[in-house]
């Protein structure tokens, strides 16, 4: 059933703020269904010069057609800004007609409003390495809708599951925005899952109706990730480095080696985080930077010999880190020239080291996956099962311990017969 509303708007002048000149403010009165808000229109006039009834200045007076004009603008806004509002299905108040009309309800209702939002109030949540990214999907998606809608603006009821599939030809056959980082079927992906959010929190606050993304599934072509074996790992902990940063990046290197710490929780390292655990060895409680998910590591010796190496001395800007870690740019920079002195074929970056942690450093040695999970700090199981693959050798081992067992049973069954 269609609500009717009694709407209207009429100027008057707010004799309690008499100014100093003698002039008075002019305001707008919106009424709806018998409720008042007022609204300035930034203007002034003499009493004299007004007209109550036209609810206009005097058009005989000097500069009255430009307030005039002024005033014609300010009541063109009111009127539009209750017209989008009942076209919206909102629920209509004279206050929400006010803050409407001076753009303080920010209401979202192109791509560029999305945006916008999600740059103010989501980026900021992020990681930064995470939050950067989103930059580079922007730009892919700004560039999208200039070729397919020949504007640089669209409205978001216009995102839907054709608009999705769209973007992702879209990015499957578009000249990469640098020509060294080519778009692969799971940089893609991940493109489309950084839309996919952000229309998520359209739709939660009620600016797309339908989810777009309802019946698109993403498709990721799985990888194996690099790792060092054992050989490589030692080989590296052995090699002499002349220059002392390279050595430094070796030593920090090893350390996540053997902890299994990212990046970012390896440089935040701090003395209260090492502690003494239930076995009474030293153990290091922290809690992950990405996830905020606690975190207990027994400290394994190669580990500790890094940290006693660099004991001496707390490092970082504010003097309270255990490690002196350097960028993240900068170390796999180094990690490179590691790698080469070292006669690895691999390309190593300081995220290898996790990935050697799980498979080399604790499966390979028979760590249940499930323990390696906890040690990681993954939420899922099925995140460890990414990291951790089991190498030739472990199945070798496994199948070899098999054979013996089905060897033994076998002469078992052949006796008692």
């Amino acid at each position: 059933m269609k609500t009717t509303h009694t709407f209207n708007v009429h100027f008057w002048l707010k004799k309690k703020s008499i100014r100093r000149d003698k002039t008075i403010p002019i305001y707008a009165r919106i009424r709806l269904d018998s409720t008042p808000v007022d609204v300035s229109t930034k203007q002034s006039t003499l009493e004299e010069h007004w007209c109550g009834k036209a609810g206009r200045l005097n058009p005989k007076v000097k500069d009255a057609k430009f307030i005039n004009d002024e005033i014609d603008i300010v009541y063109s806004k009111i009127r539009r800004a209750y017209r989008e509002l009942r076209d919206e299905g909102i629920f209509i108040t004279a206050q929400a007609i006010k803050l409407r009309y001076s753009g303080e309800d920010t209401p979202m209702r192109t791509l560029s409003d999305l945006l916008k939002y999600h740059q103010q109030y989501e980026i900021k949540k992020l990681e930064q390495g995470t939050a950067k990214n989103y930059g580079s999907t922007q730009k892919y998606l700004l560039s999208f809708i200039l070729e397919k809608y020949r504007t640089n603006d669209i409205r978001l009821s216009q995102i839907d599951y054709a608009f999705v599939l769209s973007f992702e030809n879209y990015l499957r056959t578009c000249k990469p925005l640098m020509a060294s980082q080519p778009l692969t079927n799971n940089g893609i992906m991940k493109h489309m899952e950084r839309l996919k959010k952000m229309t998520t929190i359209a739709c939660k606050l009620d600016a797309i109706k339908k989810d777009p993304f309802a019946f698109f599934n993403a498709n990721f072509i799985p990888f194996d990730r690099e790792f060092l074996n054992m050989e490589e790992l030692l080989a590296i902990e052995n090699q002499f480095f002349k220059d002392p940063g390279v050595g430094r990046v070796r030593d920090i290197f090893v350390f996540a080696c053997y902890t299994g710490l990212a990046y970012i929780d390896t440089r935040n390292l701090k003395p209260e985080q090492v502690v003494f655990g239930i076995d009474g060895d030293e153990w290091i409680f922290t809690r992950r930077e990405k996830s905020k998910t606690p975190v207990k590591i027994p400290l394994l010796d190669k580990a500790k010999r890094v940290l006693d190496k660099y004991s001496g001395s707390l490092y970082g800007k504010d003097e309270d880190l255990l490690l002196p870690v350097y960028s993240n740019q900068k170390c796999n920079e180094y990690l490179k020239i590691i790698a080469s002195q070292c006669n690895i074929k691999k390309n190593i970056t300081f995220h290898v080291a996790r990935h050697t942690f799980a498979t080399t450093i604790t499966m390979a040695h028979g760590v249940p996956i499930e323990t390696v999970s906890k040690l990681l700090g993954h939420k899922r199981l099925s995140t460890t099962q990414i990291y951790a693959r089991v190498m030739e050798q472990k199945i070798s081992d496994d199948m070899a311990l098999l054979k013996d067992k089905l060897s033994s049973k076998q002469k078992e069954l052949m006796k008692a017969v």
